[in-house]
């Protein structure tokens, strides 16, 4: 597969999910926030593995799972990310490549192993999260493959890929690259605490940097430090081209040039598993960008990827979804 024919290229920490169903006890003994990522360190994430109980584990994080979105609907992406050269690394790259997404980043030959993201679904669907970052925390500037942003048409950065601090620089380089080649930059907030932790470098991105934005209502929020949504929509509409902001059963609503579109929630039988919903939603968003369709419908093929892998445990789609746009008469 050639650079030029990259649509999305997403960077972001290269982890291998484990999930796992738990109950809110489970949850709650251990000190975590249920709902929420935790940075555990490497005895932590050991302990917290022992634990649980029987696990799925395949190649994850939240912009490796955007790209296995965008390739199930028959877009072509690439991505950026760290792992090291063990087990776990062959898993991701195995399972990201098998699906047809470019991973050309090299593994590390020392430091810290490969990422792992230790998940435990409620059954009310909410997934917390135990998140041992590994050798993500290497990525850097000189990880950004020029050629690759350079082609494609948008590059989409995971936020949070921001606790490792020269990841940040990455993100920079990697805008700037874009810029100059005439793309796009998206960027997902990912976690309310992330953007908490990091809230005066997020800004500074979204208003320099970030075309696109993606964000569920407690990230806006976090990010403008308000609890009124509305405050918070108001504000990053001056900020950015455009902002899809997702507000769970409510849909989400899409802010560019001055208008706003609601979208529709799209409907599940059951919710079984949140894991990985707004990165679908982003998934499904960015296609329809690349497709060319209008905001509304890029929002209507955002929520009916997000339906797709909410009703069911994992993060990575069971049915092709470019079956279920089709059917669904959104492309």
């Amino acid at each position: 597969m050639s650079s030029a024919a990259i649509e999305v290229v997403g960077i972001g920490n290269a982890i291998v999910d484990v999930i796992a169903h738990a109950d809110e006890r489970f949850v709650a003994e251990r000190g975590l926030t249920k709902g929420s990522m935790t940075l555990i360190d490497a005895e932590r994430a050991e302990s917290l593995y022992r634990a649980m109980g029987p696990a799925v584990e395949s190649s994850g994080g939240s912009a490796g799972n955007t790209m296995a979105g965008i390739a199930s609907l028959g877009g072509v992406g690439g991505y950026i990310g760290k792992v090291r050269d063990d087990l776990l690394g062959d898993v991701f790259r195995h399972d990201i490549t098998a699906i047809g997404v470019r991973f050309d980043s090299p593994p590390a030959t020392s430091g810290p192993g490969t990422a792992r993201c230790l998940i435990m679904v409620t059954s009310d669907g909410q997934r917390t999260m135990g998140t041992y970052l590994g050798a993500c925390v290497e990525l850097g500037p000189e990880d950004i493959d020029p050629l690759l942003i350079g082609s494609a048409r948008i590059t989409y950065l995971e936020g949070y890929l921001f606790d490792p601090p020269r990841a940040q620089e990455a993100f920079r380089a990697a805008a700037a690259i874009a810029h100059r080649a005439g793309n796009r930059v998206a960027l997902s907030l990912s976690d309310p605490f992330c953007v908490a932790r990091h809230r005066a470098a997020f800004r500074e991105l979204v208003m320099g940097e970030v075309d696109i934005l993606f964000a569920n209502e407690a990230e806006i929020c976090s990010l403008y430090e308000t609890d009124d949504f509305a405050t918070a929509a108001a504000a990053v509409r001056g900020h950015v081209a455009v902002a899809a902001l997702t507000r769970s059963a409510e849909g989400s609503v899409v802010f560019a040039d001055g208008e706003a579109h609601s979208v529709a929630a799209a409907p599940v039988a059951r919710v079984v598993d949140s894991t990985g919903a707004g990165d679908l939603y982003a998934a499904g968003f960015l296609y329809g960008l690349i497709q060319g369709l209008p905001l509304p419908k890029c929002g209507a093929v955002g929520s009916l990827c997000a339906a797709e892998i909410i009703s069911h445990v994992g993060a990575r789609p069971e049915t092709a979804l470019s079956g279920l746009v089709k059917a669904a008469g959104l492309v």
